[in-house]
């Protein structure tokens, strides 16, 4: 009996959550409009870059605004760098190869070793959630060369 009991209790306790399967792990994500894109302004994959670029992003169809606000249509950026697409129905990581941009930034200068690298953005939710559907960038590829042109 105490066994059933404490099953149905933990069924209840799932329901209740949504059951975590249709909103993923932090509950129901945020809706993006159609056609909502982030985009890299001043880089190109194939580009070199210098060790110390400031490197800016770009959103359509949505607002960038800091995580703490919650309204329709707006989020924040999220630098992958030299990493896979994180998993998109739950919050990101935050990590040196996963930067939150959650005060509202569109640009930020990274430092990176020479050689080749990988950049992506994903737009995030004010739970650090990608949208859904997700609105995230081509991962483009860059070298970074000591002497190469600064990005403007």
């Amino acid at each position: 009996m105490r066994r059933t009991l404490t099953m149905l209790c933990t069924l209840l306790m799932l329901a209740a959550a949504g059951g975590g399967a249709a909103h993923g792990q932090n509950g129901p994500r945020t809706p993006s409009p159609p056609g909502a894109r982030v985009y890299f302004v001043n880089v190109k994959d194939g580009a070199t870059i210098p060790p110390n670029a400031t490197i800016r992003f770009g959103v359509e169809g949505m607002k960038v605004v800091p995580a703490s606000v919650n309204e329709p249509n707006t989020g924040h950026h999220h630098l992958i760098i030299d990493s896979d697409t994180p998993p998109l129905d739950t919050e990101l990581p935050s990590d040196r190869k996963h930067l939150h941009f959650g005060s509202g930034q569109t640009e930020t200068e990274i430092d990176l070793p020479p050689g080749k690298h990988t950049l992506q953005l994903v737009f995030g939710d004010m739970n650090h959630i990608p949208h859904d559907p997700p609105v995230v960038s081509e991962r483009i590829t860059v070298t970074v060369r000591q002497g190469a042109a600064a990005l403007h």
